[in-house]
């Protein structure tokens, strides 16, 4: 086997594949669909445009309605004015003495064709009023709704030729209840539609220069900005590998925009290069594993002649030998014939707490000289774990803790601490060390591939695979505490089917029945 495949995401890499070719392949990924452009008439900047003149447009119109019909209201009322003035004169004569010829001329004057005056509840027609082709439509300015102000100027432009309006208020400059006119709308519909065409035009220039300069303060402020955004995330599509651009110091949004993007080119460049790590350990590991297959063949070829020996000091530690290399031989065949990163499925059995503590802590280098294990258990713990799988995770721990201790410059003796109990179906398994504890800088990271914690020699994987094994058992390991005084990991596990033993009859039937021997029992 020349290589190892490992998944990543929807492509298989090969652990043969260069750098270069995770580019070229995240390239692929990101620059396979259409670009934004965002130049053209289609682009977002014309419609940003279009959308600042509509909605200028929408605003003037909103404000034309109104202005209608005040507009209305003033021609109505000046024509009353007028009225009043001419019934003034009217009244300065016997009713007798005023010709026909006047009192057309103080109509015209008044832009009337009728003036009614009412005054302690008698009306009076001072100028008589023409036949009229259609009945006039009433307006009372003494009492209207908002709806019928609004209304009335788009009744007058689109109305009948011959529309007449009778008009009735109360009196501004001389005694009397109501004076009241009765005036043609044709004059009026001239002066409203002029009066209408010149605000349309002003709100179009209004529209166009208030779109040009909202344009040009977006163009500065946010489509500039946008554009760089664009052309960075275009170039690091096509070279993941080239220099993130350095993002600007604005406080706003764009900012924000600009600053996590920086992060997130950084981050997968981060990705790729842990990446290209794997896969240059992936090859190495498959060059070696295929000849430390074979020494492990070797080594148990020569443990079986081992076991017919009677040397008592052989037979005592002819079990640990054995099961030692059965796990370095099934560790092997697994990266061999599986070939991915992802852990087999456990197969969970039920399995002694303490004597899994105990085993662990042998192949993790613990001992009364060195550092030593405090396990302060409750009596006869069981759990339902895979026993590889969980021997990995305590012993991946364990070496880990008795590494940072090591590091420590002191004559302390170093400890580590395991404790155990029962929460809610879990089993929550603590390992506390008195060594210097996790880098603040770390803490955060502690679980990512070659992220480690001490100053070794370690390649920073085994957290990795400790949090992956406990994850494929439905739990997980954590980072409860750290300082100087120490750290503190957390490892939950489901309790399916296990318990607290009260006795040894009790347990010894239940290490039976999980079919455990002596030598099986870690």
């Amino acid at each position: 086997m020349t290589g190892l495949e490992r998944k990543t995401g929807t492509s298989v890499l090969k652990t043969n594949t260069p750098l270069t070719k995770m580019s070229e392949a995240l390239k692929a990924r990101l620059g396979s669909g259409e670009r934004i452009r965002p130049h053209g008439p289609d682009g977002l900047t014309a419609r940003l445009m279009m959308l600042t003149v509509a909605f200028t447009l929408l605003v003037a119109g909103m404000i034309l309605v109104p202005s209608a019909s005040s507009f209305q209201e003033r021609w109505l009322r000046d024509r009353l004015q007028a009225a009043e003035l001419a019934s003034v004169g009217v009244e300065a004569l016997p009713y007798s003495a005023v010709q026909d010829s006047t009192a057309e001329q103080l109509l015209t004057i008044g832009g009337v064709q009728s003036v009614v005056v009412g005054e302690q509840g008698v009306r009076r027609l001072l100028l008589q009023a023409p036949n009229l082709p259609r009945t006039p439509d009433l307006i009372d300015l003494r009492n209207r709704s908002t709806g019928s102000k609004l209304i009335d100027p788009w009744r007058t432009l689109f109305g009948h030729p011959d529309r007449s309006l009778r008009v009735q208020a109360t009196p501004r400059y001389r005694s009397g209840e109501l004076i009241e006119i009765l005036a043609p709308a044709q004059p009026l519909k001239l002066e409203l539609r002029t009066f209408i065409l010149n605000n349309l035009m002003v709100s179009v220039v209004i529209a166009l220069v208030a779109g040009g300069l909202l344009w040009l303060g977006l163009s500065f402020l946010v489509l500039q900005p946008l554009r760089r955004v664009t052309r960075s995330i275009e170039r690091f599509a096509a070279d993941p590998e080239g220099i993130v651009d350095t993002p600007s110091d604005r406080h706003d949004e764009i900012g924000r925009v600009e600053r996590e993007l920086a992060r997130m080119q950084e981050e997968v460049q981060q990705s790729l290069r842990a990446r290209a790590r794997l896969v240059a350990l992936g090859e190495a590991v498959a060059k070696i594993n295929h000849d430390l297959r074979n020494m492990l063949t070797s080594a148990q070829i020569a443990s079986e002649r081992l076991s017919s020996s009677s040397d008592p000091l052989v037979a005592k530690a002819l079990p640990r030998l054995e099961r030692a290399l059965g796990r370095a031989a099934g560790l092997a065949r697994n990266v061999l014939e599986y070939g991915k990163s992802e852990e087999p499925a456990p197969e969970r059995r039920r399995l002694l707490l303490a004597r899994a503590v105990a085993a662990a802590a042998e192949d993790a280098g613990l001992s009364d000289e060195g550092v030593r294990l405090v396990a302060n258990l409750p009596s006869r713990f069981v759990v339902t774990a895979d026993p590889d799988q969980l021997h990995r995770i305590f012993v991946n721990l364990m070496r880990n803790a008795r590494q940072a201790i090591e590091t420590v410059q002191d004559d302390r003796h170093g400890q580590i601490t395991i404790s155990a109990r029962e929460d809610d179906g879990f089993a929550v398994i603590h390992i506390r060390d008195n060594g210097p504890g996790i880098p603040e800088r770390l803490a955060g990271r502690l679980f990512e591939p070659f992220v480690s914690g001490s100053k070794s020699d370690g390649t920073g994987l085994g957290l990795t695979i400790s949090q992956e094994l406990a994850a494929n058992h439905g739990g997980q390991v954590r980072l409860v505490e750290t300082g100087p005084e120490g750290a503190a990991f957390e490892l939950r596990l489901p309790q399916i089917g296990a318990r607290t033993y009260s006795d040894t009859t009790e347990l010894t039937a239940a290490a039976e029945a999980a079919e455990l021997t002596e030598g099986e029992r870690l």
